[in-house]
């Protein structure tokens, strides 16, 4: 061990201690400020990565009118488009509770509309007087469509 600071000492650097445990201790020499600072780095580009998918949500009414209807779709295919994960919310009032078949029926339309963008990660409950059901980005989709766009430019 005194070797080991004397040799760091000599290359003006730091001698750090990386696992205490061990038998010998084992011992690393490096300029621990330079390494701080790289594994700071490292730790936030794992964290802007790891949020940069965040969940959307797209509120319907089952007795939505088509302009409407087409308006909010072509919302959530930009969501899925630019990466985002879409939770769709069909909201029932008094007695329209008692019909989720329409509530299911708008979900199915919009899955549809945006297959060419997004896939249905999780599919349509009921949980008391909402419906949801989450759309998730689709990267095959997404491919599939750029190969079509390149054959036809061509």
């Amino acid at each position: 061990m005194p070797e080991a600071l004397d040799i760091a000492r000599e290359l003006d650097l730091d001698l750090v201690e990386v696992a205490a445990n061990a038998n010998p201790p084992v011992c690393r020499i490096m300029d621990y400020g330079k390494f701080k600072y790289e594994s700071s780095q490292r730790a936030k580009e794992s964290r802007k990565k790891a949020s940069s998918i965040s969940l959307k949500e797209m509120k319907y009414r089952p007795k939505i009118g088509q302009g409407d209807f087409d308006t909010k779709t072509a919302k959530v295919e930009k969501f899925l488009s630019g990466g985002h994960k879409v939770k769709i919310t069909i909201m029932f009032r008094g007695r329209e509770v008692f019909h989720p078949e329409l509530g299911r029926e708008i979900l199915e339309r919009v899955a549809e509309k945006v297959e060419t963008v997004g896939k249905v990660d999780q599919f349509p409950k009921l949980d008391g007087r909402n419906m949801t059901m989450v759309l998730s980005p689709d990267k095959a989709a997404k491919q599939r469509r750029k190969d079509t766009e390149a054959t036809s430019g061509e």
